[in-house]
């Protein structure tokens, strides 16, 4: 299980550690367990609660307010927040929303290629790509679109977070004190877009990644991390496994893998109640950028898997 210091949680949250002590002897707000030494210590439970409390809160909502709110929906309040449009790329997005409508791939990538220029692959996926294709998912269902549209930015999207991986320098696995990260889709999960962009974050931040990509069955990862021996294990949960059978995935992946840390990312993993210990399930790939440097990463003079 993933243990984290009240530094950590400050690091992680942008909320002041006098801050959250506050909120948790008022409020009640976070459950710390505490070592021998009667240091407090903190679970994915408690991050997970304090990151989307801070989210509202940082959109002025008042923490007495939010408090009441049970674990769903202050869950899904933030998540709606994270994927908000943020004014300043509105003009853009809406140029790029224009080109996708008449299926001008030279204007689409021209705008990327200029948003890249300016913010960086990561901010323009995180701003630009994934709110595009947000929209364009929402008009598709409604019938004022066609899949082909939704298609062609996705397909856009995973060349650009590939091209901008392969130009990064690979880590040796000589380099021992990088972090090591197992990403893969299980069996029938075929959204790769989000695992690509953890791919890139990764690589970008200097971490050994083994990317072995969509559908793969439990005995092939368990099969891979056995022999790459990964700090984290990293996936995408979208579509499978079946939401009934979500928590036994994690379960085995936990057993079969007892070493490693795992990460698992999508609606699937954040509706599922009762995740084994060592399990963090994110909704948000803001969460997931944050939370990179601080996998292994020494914590009151021990090393602590996150």
């Amino acid at each position: 299980m993933a243990h984290y210091s009240i530094s950590d949680l400050e690091q992680l949250s942008g909320v002041k550690a006098h801050t959250i002590r506050i909120w948790e002897q008022r409020y009640n707000l976070l459950k710390p367990s505490r070592t021998t030494t009667n240091i407090r210590t903190y679970g994915e439970a408690d991050l997970r609660r304090l990151l989307n409390v801070a989210t509202l809160c940082s959109r002025g909502q008042r923490i007495s307010q939010v408090v009441r709110l049970s674990e769903e929906e202050c869950q899904a309040a933030a998540l709606a927040l994270c994927n908000e449009v943020k004014p300043a790329d509105g003009p853009r997005l809406n140029a790029l929303l224009a080109a996708t409508l008449d299926l001008d791939e030279p204007g689409l990538h021209r705008l990327f290629d200029q948003a890249i220029e300016e913010l960086g692959t990561e901010e323009t996926l995180l701003r630009l790509g994934y709110p595009l294709l947000q929209r364009l998912a929402v008009s598709w269902k409604a019938g004022s679109l066609s899949l082909a549209q939704e298609r062609l930015v996705a397909q856009l999207l995973r060349q650009e977070l590939m091209a901008s991986a392969d130009a990064l320098p690979l880590i040796p696995l000589s380099q021992a004190e990088a972090p090591r990260w197992l990403l893969f889709l299980p069996e029938g999960e075929w959204q790769e877009l989000a695992l690509l962009f953890m791919n890139y974050a990764l690589r970008a931040r200097g971490r050994q990644v083994l990317y072995l990509g969509p559908n793969l069955p439990l005995a092939d990862v368990v099969a891979a991390a056995h022999a790459f021996k990964p700090n984290v294990l990293a996936t995408v949960l979208t579509s499978a496994p079946a939401r009934s059978q979500v928590k036994s995935f994690a379960e085995e992946l936990r057993g079969q893998c007892p070493g490693a840390s795992v990460v698992l990312f999508g609606s699937l993993a954040v509706q599922t109640i009762g995740l084994p210990e060592g399990c963090l399930p994110l909704a948000c790939l803001h969460e997931f950028r944050d939370l990179i440097p601080f996998v292994n990463q020494p914590v009151e003079g021990e090393l602590i898997e996150k």
